[in-house]
């Protein structure tokens, strides 16, 4: 019965082992064909993460890792520190600072590469602005205020900033501007793509073919959805009120042992793979996975005979060997601030160049003034 267990668990991580070849080559080879309209344009992968608050696992796994997987396997990818979106809350400019130079950190530690990949700061690249302002024009009040994240935060607050409407704008923007055609997501940010689409259909109509139509990149190992370890009927989250609600990055082993021991699962000893029914136990496993690049059959095969309060400690030791390195390489960029401005700097060059020729196109296609182009003029000085 053992054996045959594991040769199923064997044929399954096999199977996902060629989809994930199959899938990356079909995205690579075939891009051009996901669109019917087929639209051709090159392969361009744009993502963007807010410098609010310390990382978690959470956007490790779920965004950080995904980027430089997609890095690794030659996608031409645009990576910014998404400044512009954090105002939607106050923020001390002290302290956005420091976050922002912590997250070049962890990014670079992580392995982003910015010679490879295009890597700034969102606010150096003031076309991501502009931009916004010409799709804000197309944009109804209607539909944004409808999207769910809108109406959750906006329940929350006493008076509305209209940034935190526009804020899918300026996501569409932050990927038009560079023509991106794939984005990584989860499932939660779904709906706000769509409205890049619909401005991207909208814009052809009045004014003809100038941007992609940018496609959802979704993970297929649950990264998406890490959930909270006290609460697990949640997502884990940089503003939850209990610190060990989440694993931080920065976290030393020891924390993150004490973390994974106060993990909140159930009275069930074994070890088994349920999300609905046991949804904290569950949650070990897939950061378990995560960590360690497994199946969930795989590690409760492996974890047959330990109860939960032993499993934790395994989930606690994949855990520190995974982020370890990550760690230590970012408290070593962190005491080089110059380095890392250099990096971000070096980044908005080549960001501008691309932005200023897409600006420059849109600008034609509205009737509008023809803009100074940022890259040439500082070319020109230099």
């Amino acid at each position: 019965m053992n054996l045959i267990k594991r040769s199923i668990v064997h044929c399954k991580k096999c199977l996902k082992g060629i989809h994930r070849s199959f899938s990356q080559n079909c995205c690579v080879k075939n891009a051009a064909n996901e669109n019917s309209q087929v639209e051709e344009w090159p392969r361009r992968v744009v993502s963007g993460i807010q410098p609010t608050g310390s990382l978690h696992v959470g956007n490790y796994f779920g965004a950080i890792r995904r980027c430089v997987r997609l890095q690794q396997q030659g996608n031409d990818l645009t990576l910014f520190i998404a400044d512009l979106h954090s105002l939607t809350a106050q923020q001390n400019p002290e302290v956005l600072q420091n976050n922002i130079l912590e997250l070049t950190a962890y990014l670079l530690a992580s392995g982003i590469d910015p010679e490879q990949s295009t890597f700034f700061v969102q606010s150096a690249v003031t076309r991501h602005a502009e931009l916004c302002w010409l799709l804000a024009c197309l944009a109804t009040n209607a539909r944004l205020a409808h999207l769910p994240q809108y109406k959750e935060k906006s329940a929350k607050m006493k008076e509305v900033p209209i940034g935190l409407l526009l804020y899918p704008v300026l996501q569409a923007a932050d990927v038009l501007i560079y023509r991106g055609t794939h984005v990584p997501v989860g499932a939660d940010q779904i709906q706000h793509l769509q409205v890049a689409s619909q401005l991207v259909k909208t814009f052809h109509h009045r004014y003809g073919k100038t941007f992609p139509t940018p496609r959802p990149l979704l993970p297929d190992d649950g990264s998406d959805r890490i959930l909270s370890l006290r609460d697990p009927t949640k997502k884990m989250s940089k503003s939850d009120s209990d610190p060990k609600s989440r694993i931080l990055l920065s976290d030393t082993d020891d924390v993150i042992h004490k973390k994974i021991r106060k993990a909140v699962t159930d009275f069930t000893p074994q070890v088994t793979y349920d999300p609905k029914e046991r949804p904290g136990v569950s949650n070990l496993i897939k950061l378990h996975c995560l960590a360690e690049d497994k199946l969930p059959e795989e590690v409760v095969e492996e974890s047959d005979g330990m109860t939960t309060a032993q499993y934790k400690g395994v989930v606690a030791n994949a855990l520190c060997e995974a982020l370890r390195p990550v760690r230590e390489r970012a408290v070593s960029l962190q005491a080089q601030p110059a380095f890392l401005q250099a990096v971000l700097q070096h980044g908005a060059v080549r960001a501008r160049q691309r932005a200023d020729e897409v600006y420059q196109d849109v600008t034609n296609k509205l009737g509008l003034a023809v803009p100074r182009l940022h890259s040439l003029t500082r070319a020109a000085t230099q």
